[in-house]
């Protein structure tokens, strides 16, 4: 357990009444990893849909090569935006915003309720996951369920190919190359004063591949008393929002949210944090200006840019 204190460093940005995290939920890509650069592989992906809907083969090898060469080489204002505004959201979410956009643009021809179309793409732009409450026919549902997890498994392998597996290679002989600076002096600050990190990540988690296999190379030892209670995440089939996990483990806890430290670079687990009423650290680059703006009109507690800022430690002396 650390004590927290809002001590007006520069780094606070909202005030927080005085409080003991025993836990702590830490997002991982931006935030403390640095092996995927996700952001031009997802914006070449989505913005194909957009403009070419989904055509016969669209996730074939063939297709997934012409990704890759592409992916970086030029800028597409819609899908970069959202990938900056949707950070955090499960992945299948961000790939069902792409392909709704693409049946509102007319690129995917299917019968489907326009106005409800249209509003799921503004809530998902937004940060909602959930549309149970919105009557949508059930074809367009099927429709998503179907699609959307080929979409996502297709940008899966065009991010390996463009920079999962290489910069995995290299993290093999030096991690420290993509952690983010004081990364995991922080963590092992929070482990060692009894604070229980969990890893929670809109990847797909499996043991020993993928996510799991990234942070473990990176040196983030996961179960028992290691520096990483539990890492949590999605599936290749279902939505895991990171509201709903973060709140599912505030219930199996039997904890509140006052007690949670929650680290970010997304909107998701920053709203989220902040609706449970945790202490909320946003790791952002002072390049990132939209989303610093960003992350202050969510009501982030906190922003630094790295974890070797000595202001972060005076908060929790």
């Amino acid at each position: 357990m650390v004590n927290a204190h809002s001590n007006g460093t520069d780094v606070i940005i909202k005030d927080f009444e005085d409080r003991k995290i025993k836990y702590a939920f830490h997002d991982i890509d931006g935030t403390h990893s640095l092996i995927r650069e996700w952001p031009p592989v997802m914006s070449i992906c989505l913005n194909y849909v957009i403009e070419n809907g989904l055509p016969e083969g669209f996730d074939s090898e063939k297709n997934a090569k012409m990704l890759i060469e592409l992916a970086g080489k030029e800028s597409h204002e819609e899908t970069d935006r959202f990938c900056v505004e949707s950070a955090g959201l499960s992945a299948l979410t961000q790939m069902e915003w792409a392909i709704r956009r693409a049946v509102e643009k007319g690129k995917i021809e299917i019968n489907c309720k326009s106005k409800i179309n249209s509003e799921i793409i503004k809530k998902i732009w937004n940060g909602t996951e959930y549309f149970n409450d919105l009557d949508e026919n059930a074809e367009m549902s099927e429709f998503i369920k179907e699609k959307a997890p080929l979409l996502f498994k297709l940008y899966e392998r065009v991010l390996n190919g463009y920079c999962r597996d290489k910069n995995l290679a290299v993290a093999k002989e030096n991690p420290e190359r993509f952690i983010v600076s004081g990364s995991m002096e922080f963590m092992r600050f929070l482990h060692d004063h009894g604070v229980k990190n969990y890893f929670v990540t809109g990847a797909v988690v499996e043991k020993g591949m993928g996510m799991y296999e990234e942070v473990e190379t990176l040196g983030y030892k996961i179960g028992g008393n290691n520096i990483i209670t539990d890492i949590i995440g999605s599936t290749w089939t279902e939505k895991m929002p990171k509201d709903t996990v973060m709140n599912k483990l505030l219930k199996d806890l039997n904890i509140k949210g006052e007690e949670v430290l929650v680290v970010g670079d997304g909107r998701a687990e920053i709203s989220a944090g902040v609706a449970m009423n945790a202490l909320t650290v946003s790791r952002l680059p002072k390049t990132a200006s939209y989303q610093r703006e960003l992350h202050k009109k969510l009501g982030t507690n906190i922003i630094i840019e790295d974890y070797l800022d000595e202001n972060l430690y005076e908060i929790f002396k």
